[in-house]
C-alpha cells in the first residue's frame, strides 16, 4: 500500500485568503509565545528608517513539512554567518504575518503569488482583484510594492516553485502520449478530476483547464488537494486527473506523474524569503541566504519533503544534509 504522507497545511489562495482575512478581523489581540504583539502597521503609511541587522533572529515556519525545511535551512545559513537563530512554528498566515510586521518574527519562507494576493487583500479589501500572476517579474514587483509599506523586505526568489499541479497515472500518460496539459486537451478525453470542491469555480482549476487547455472536465470528485484519497481515486481509475502541487513528495508511491503546465495557467508561487526590514532587512542577511536560491530546485524540494514525510527523517537532519551536499555549509 502507498505510504500516507503526514498532514500538510494548505497554502491559502483566492477564496481561502479572503475567508482567513475576515476571520482574522475578529481577533482584537494576538498573543505569541506569551507576549502581546506590537501595534499593527495598518494605515500607518510607508515604514521608514534604515534596514536593521539584529544579531538574534526568529524564523517562522508555517507548520507543514516544506515550510519547516525551508526555515531550518535559513537558520543554518544564518547561524553560519554569525547570527543566533530560533525557529517558531505558527500554523496560520493570519497569525504569523502580523507577527512578521511587528518584529516578533523576523523572517519567513513565503510563496510569491500567494503572499502578494494576501497582502493585496489585506490592504485593499478581501474582494480586491488578485495581483499574483504566472509572470514572476510582475508578481515580484506587486509583492514588493505591497510589502514595503508594512516594513517587510522581500528577498530574491529562488528556482523552486510550489504551485498547483495536475497528475495522471504513468500508465494513462503512456497510453495517451501525455506529457503536458496541452496534450491532454488535444486528446479530447473525458476527464474526471479529483480535487477540492472549490475547484468547480476557481479560475486556476476546472474553469482554467477548460478555457486555457480545452480539457473536457466532466466532473469534480471532491476528495481534497493532493490527499491520499484523491490520489488513490486516480490510481484506481475512478478519476483520471488529480490536483496536487509541484513539490508533492508521494506521487511515485501512487504511480502518478505530473503533466507540465505548458501554457502557464498557475501563478508564480516561487519560494521567497520575507524579512522584517527593521530587524532582518540588512544586506548581510540577504548575502547569507543568497546561495540557497540558485541551488534549491522544485525537484529538490519534493525530494526533501519525501525524506521527511515518507522516510520519517527529522527535518533538521534533512535540511543540514542538503546544504552540506551543495557545499553551502562549512
Amino acid at each position: 500500500m502507498p505510504k500516507a504522507p503526514r498532514p500538510r497545511a494548505r497554502r491559502m489562495t483566492g477564496r481561502r485568503v479572503r475567508r482567513a482575512l475576515r476571520s482574522a478581523a475578529v481577533l482584537p489581540v494576538l498573543l505569541l509565545t506569551g507576549c502581546a504583539l506590537g501595534p499593527s502597521l495598518e494605515n500607518q503609511g510607508e515604514v521608514t528608517g534604515p534596514p536593521g541587522d539584529s544579531r538574534e533572529l526568529t524564523i517562522g515556519s508555517a507548520g507543514f513539512t516544506e515550510s519547516d525545511l525551508l526555515a531550518r535551512m535559513y537558520a543554518l545559513l544564518l547561524d553560519q554567518a554569525g547570527y543566533r537563530t530560533r525557529i517558531l512554528s505558527v500554523t496560520n498566515r493570519e497569525i504569523y504575518e502580523p507577527a512578521l510586521e511587528s518584529g516578533r518574527i523576523d523572517l519567513v519562507p513565503e510563496y510569491a503569488a500567494t503572499f502578494a494576493d494576501w497582502l493585496n487583500a489585506k490592504a485593499n479589501g478581501p474582494d480586491a482583484p488578485p495581483v499574483g500572476s504566472p509572470d514572476l517579474a510582475a508578481t515580484m514587483k506587486e509583492l514588493r510594492a505591497l510589502a514595503a509599506p508594512r516594513g517587510l523586505t522581500v528577498l530574491a526568489p529562488g528556482l523552486a516553485v510550489d504551485q498547483n499541479a495536475f497528475a495522471v497515472t504513468a500508465g494513462y500518460a503512456r497510453a495517451h502520449r501525455l506529457r503536458t496539459l496541452s496534450d491532454l486537451g488535444r486528446a479530447k478525453l473525458p476527464v474526471r478530476l479529483a480535487a477540492g470542491d472549490e475547484c468547480v469555480s476557481r479560475p486556476y482549476c476546472a474553469p482554467g483547464l477548460r478555457k486555457v487547455y480545452g480539457i473536457d472536465i466532466t466532473g469534480i470528485d471532491p476528495k481534497g488537494v493532493g490527499t491520499t484519497q484523491a490520489k488513490q481515486a486516480v490510481q484506481r481509475g475512478q478519476d483520471q486527473l488529480v490536483l496536487t502541487t509541484t513539490t508533492d513528495a508521494t506521487l511515485d508511491d501512487f504511480g502518478l506523474v505530473l503533466l507540465a503546465d505548458d501554457k502557464r495557467l498557475q501563478n508564480a508561487d516561487y519560494i521567497v524569503p520575507v524579512a522584517n526590514r527593521a530587524r532582518a532587512g540588512s544586506p548581510r542577511v540577504a548575502r547569507a541566504l543568497a546561495p540557497l536560491g540558485p541551488v534549491l530546485t522544485t525537484a529538490d524540494l519534493a525530494d526533501l519533503n519525501e525524506r521527511v514525510d515518507s522516510w520519517r527523517r527529522l527535518p533538521e537532519d534533512v535540511a543540514e544534509d542538503f546544504l552540506r551536499s551543495k557545499g553551502l555549509l562549512r
